[in-house]
Parts: C-alpha cells; sequence; structure tokens
C-alpha cells in the first residue's frame, strides 16, 4: 500500500527466510525461493521523492545484500528472486527509478477491449459453475457476463 516502510518490506522478506548461517538468510538448503512484489510503485514518495521500501528492494537487488535493523549488521540473502508487477503510474501509483528498474526485465501488455474481457470472464464463470453445479447456475454465470460487458459499456462512453 502507500503507506508500507522499508522495515515492514524487510520484515516481510525476512520472515519467509531460514537463517543458514551468521549473516547469511535463504531458503531451506537445496530450494529457491520466489519474493513476488505487487503494486510494487505503490509506497508514497517522500519529501525528497524517494520510496523507501523500492529503495530497499534496490539495494538488495544492487548488493545482494542489506542491513539488520537492529545492530546494522549486514545480512546476505541467498537463493532469492525478486519478481514484481505493478500498473502504470496515475492514480495513486508512482513513477519507479531508473536505478531499480535497471535490474528488472520488463514484461507490458496492452489493456484488453470488452469483448477480449467478456470471454475471459465467462471463461472462468463457465470452468467454475461446470463443475458439478446445476444448469441454472451455469445459465446465471452466462447472464452475469453479459451484464458486466453491459455495465463496461456504459462507463465508458
Amino acid at each position: 500500500s502507500a503507506r508500507t516502510t522499508a522495515g515492514q518490506t524487510q520484515d516481510i522478506v525476512m520472515s519467509k527466510l531460514d537463517r543458514r548461517r551468521k549473516g547469511v538468510f535463504g531458503p531451506p538448503m537445496g530450494k529457491k525461493a520466489v519474493v513476488f512484489v505487487d503494486d510494487l510503485n505503490m509506497p508514497a514518495k517522500e519529501k525528497y521523492g524517494a520510496q523507501p521500501p523500492i529503495e530497499l528492494l534496490r539495494q538488495w537487488a544492487d548488493h545482494h545484500y542489506w542491513f539488520d535493523k537492529k545492530d546494522t549488521s549486514r545480512v546476505d540473502l541467498v537463493d532469492v528472486l525478486l519478481v514484481c508487477a505493478m500498473g502504470p503510474p496515475g492514480s495513486g501509483r508512482n513513477t519507479i527509478t531508473n536505478r531499480f528498474t535497471r535490474h528488472l526485465n520488463i514484461v507490458s501488455i496492452e489493456s484488453f477491449d470488452d469483448s477480449t474481457m467478456g470471454k475471459i470472464f465467462s471463461s472462468i464463470v463457465d470452468w467454475h459453475f461446470g463443475k458439478g453445479f446445476d444448469a441454472v447456475f451455469t445459465r446465471l454465470g452466462k447472464v452475469h457476463a453479459h451484464l458486466i460487458s453491459a455495465h463496461a459499456r456504459t462507463h465508458t462512453h
């Protein structure tokens, strides 16, 4: 969220990792961990434009370590992969720095049109209600998909 702090970010990541030896943390031996950060660009900017949670992740991406919050000793993170997702800037989302994005492979897709969204939604509804539900529910799912499509059309014009 916009109020996420660097300390909270560090605590969440560290809570999922095991201590391997002094100053080295990672998943259990022989395993790899994936840290998924959704809405990466949500943290609010400070007075000078920095986003501390993102700066913490950037430090980790740059150096593969960060510092312990209690005694400021170095904490190395091993066998951990960072995966992020975010929407375009605007509506509470901020831009993120080039210093951080240089570590990422960027994949982008266009917004879907109404017919594509309707097809995706109706496929999910059909799949869900096709698992042992009465036929009435399947028909209601199709009606619901048409209502969603009609609702989207009224709000885009």
